[in-house]
């Protein structure tokens, strides 16, 4: 529903023509909504196709001869007996690149994998939110996010290989992957990482969300350039290096804290930016959105988020949702 058309729909915008495979009833995201949907599927074609039948299969084919890639989202059973891999599709195209996103590998079984299911299951949730509290889910779907990300980065790169073959993404990996220098700390250092008040780095002191007179304001201080500007501007005294800050975190919490609660977090962030400060005020979506307009474009007659990915020279088109087998020959 997400992995997989969030990364094609990157791949269109950036000029790939993409075709998208729908079973006769229609891919299930057009069931949560139009917006839903075109959020994900923009500037696509849509192509009906029974992968059940003799005739669907055939149809497969064709377009694999003149494709540069297959991605596939499903559970491993369905994408083998749909012959959806590229031991499959060989013989109609072997340059072909046939990329299968799922929850665990695709020799693996068929265990539910969505993505809160994944999040909960590799360590995201239990390092999510209060220490007091139970686990919580960050509020966007980042393991399905994540991992789109992810095999559009390898579809291409076995393109560019010019060998065809099979690439293998899975949501646990991906988010495995992603928790980078907590695993290297537990597996190297034996160090069990854990949840922090107001999200709070493990290495790096102050760098967290803090309450100030109005609104919170997410604080990032990596080293002591950074610190001494903030400090001079909060007239925090004192903690001058890294190595003191993290040995005294608490104190250094509360001394920021005490400070910011003189202003606004708009007013800290207004500030603290132009000293070179990494600080922004906790904003809503909406307000978000708001102060980026650069970034929405339309499709259609939708209203979405553009493309991230920003080459020179290259101004994607973005084109609507396609409608369910509206380019069926």
């Amino acid at each position: 529903m997400l992995a997989g058309p969030y990364a094609t729909m990157l791949l269109a915008d950036l000029g790939a023509q993409v075709t998208k495979l729908e079973p006769p009833g229609g891919d299930i995201s057009r069931q949560v909504g139009d917006s839903y949907f075109a959020s994900l599927n923009r500037g696509k074609r849509s192509i009906c196709l029974d992968l059940t039948t003799p005739q669907g299969q055939d149809q497969l084919g064709e377009l694999v001869t003149d494709a540069h890639a297959l991605l596939v989202n499903l559970k491993p059973s369905a994408i083998h007996r749909l012959g959806l891999t590229y031991a499959a599709l060989r013989r109609w195209n072997p340059k072909i690149v046939c990329v299968a996103i799922t929850g665990f590998g695709l020799s693996v079984g068929d265990d539910p994998a969505f993505d809160y299911v994944i999040q909960a299951a590799t360590g995201i949730a239990a390092l999510t939110g209060d220490p007091a509290g139970p686990p919580t889910l960050p509020g966007y779907s980042s393991a399905d996010n994540s991992t789109g990300l992810a095999a559009a980065l390898g579809l291409l790169a076995q393109i560019v290989s010019g060998l065809g073959g099979q690439v293998e993404v899975s949501l646990r990996d991906v988010m495995l992957s992603q928790l980078n220098y907590h695993a290297s700390a537990f597996l190297n250092d034996g160090v069990t990482p854990h949840r922090r008040p107001f999200g709070a780095h493990t290495y790096y002191v102050p760098a967290q969300i803090f309450p100030t007179a109005e609104g919170y304001l997410a604080l990032f201080i990596t080293h002591d350039g950074f610190w001494r500007s903030f400090a001079g501007a909060a007239k925090v005294a004192g903690f001058a290096t890294m190595a003191e800050r993290a040995a005294r975190r608490d104190e250094v919490l509360a001394a920021v804290t005490h400070a910011l609660a003189a202003d606004s977090a708009r007013g800290w962030e207004a500030r603290l930016r132009p000293l070179g400060v990494p600080a922004a005020a906790v904003r809503t979506l909406p307000e978000a959105l708001a102060a980026t307009p650069e970034v929405l474009v339309d499709a259609g007659e939708h209203r979405l988020v553009g493309s991230p990915i920003r080459i020179a020279g290259h101004t994607p088109r973005y084109g609507p949702p396609p409608r369910l087998g509206e380019h069926n020959i």
